[in-house]
């Protein structure tokens, strides 16, 4: 229930966001080309700006994850500990560090910056994984924080976002328009929605391999501080566990896809594993 409710309050707070700066810039997308540009840019922004900016809030939500402000146990000891050394090797503030219940071992990263972020363990991956796999993990994760990949995925959807909507209003303004120049808002409206769907499937391949191309540049980089067979074991490790993770942050997490495809958000484990055997 909660999920559904964070979920329907970040669309409602995206609506009015773009409706409000809409109405501020004068913008609206029955203008010229340029005008309908701006439109777009505003529409397939402003959604993938706010999701990134209330990142950690939600995710903290979404799985019940509890920040360690002071470690209780010496595991959350070590936790902290690791990740503030793996931060000073990237030259970064060390990002919040969490831990959720779950059974299925899983991490994930994220935040609206490198310097504002978030790095979050599940009890199961911490209760199936050895001290050494689990450094790997979250070298992987802080990986993704020294890379920048949360606000360059938002970045890329914020780009397709915005080619969506303007080519599908594009197309819609062509075949809508009547002998005598007027148009048909009825005919309007289904163009432009049947080729939204379809550009945002054709976009959703791209960032769908945007994501699998980061997770191989995140075990890299987790190889670099951690060294590669550690990180070849956490990915052992991970073989025929589920996805524990809401929908939404599937694409967050170190545990994702089981097997390649154009839609995964993740590559396979065994092919993660030999692009680490190959570097």
């Amino acid at each position: 229930m909660k999920r559904i409710f964070l979920f329907l309050a970040t669309n409602i707070a995206v609506l009015v966001v773009i409706n409000i700066v809409l109405a501020v810039l004068g913008i609206n997308s029955r203008g010229g080309a340029g005008s309908l540009l701006a439109y777009s840019a505003v529409v397939g922004f402003t959604g993938s700006i706010i999701s990134l900016l209330m990142s950690k809030f939600i995710a903290k939500q979404s799985v019940g994850a509890e920040v360690i402000d002071t470690p209780r146990t010496e595991e959350e000891a070590w936790l902290l500990n690791t990740v503030e050394a793996q931060a000073r090797q990237w030259n970064l503030k060390t990002p919040e560090v969490a831990i959720y219940h779950s059974p299925e071992p899983n991490a994930f990263a994220t935040g609206a910056s490198r310097n504002s972020s978030l790095i979050a363990v599940s009890t199961g991956l911490l209760d199936h994984m050895t001290r050494d796999e689990v450094e790997a993990v979250l070298a992987h994760e802080m990986a993704h924080v020294g890379n920048g990949d949360m606000v360059t995925l938002t970045l890329i959807q914020g780009v397709v976002n915005t080619f969506v909507v303007f080519l599908s209003r594009i197309i819609a303004n062509l075949i809508a328009r009547n002998n005598d120049g007027s148009q048909s808002q009825g005919t309007y409206f289904l163009v432009s929605t049947v080729f939204q769907i379809l550009f945002g499937f054709l976009a959703s391949l791209i960032v769908m391999w945007f994501s699998r191309q980061r997770e191989y540049r995140a075990d890299a980089g987790a190889a670099k501080l951690v060294g590669a067979p550690k990180m070849i074991s956490a990915l052992q490790r991970l073989k025929g566990n589920p996805v524990d993770l809401p929908e939404e942050m599937n694409a967050m997490g170190i545990a994702g896809d089981t097997r390649d495809s154009l839609l995964s958000t993740h590559p396979s484990l065994d092919n993660r594993i030999a692009r680490l055997k190959s570097l």
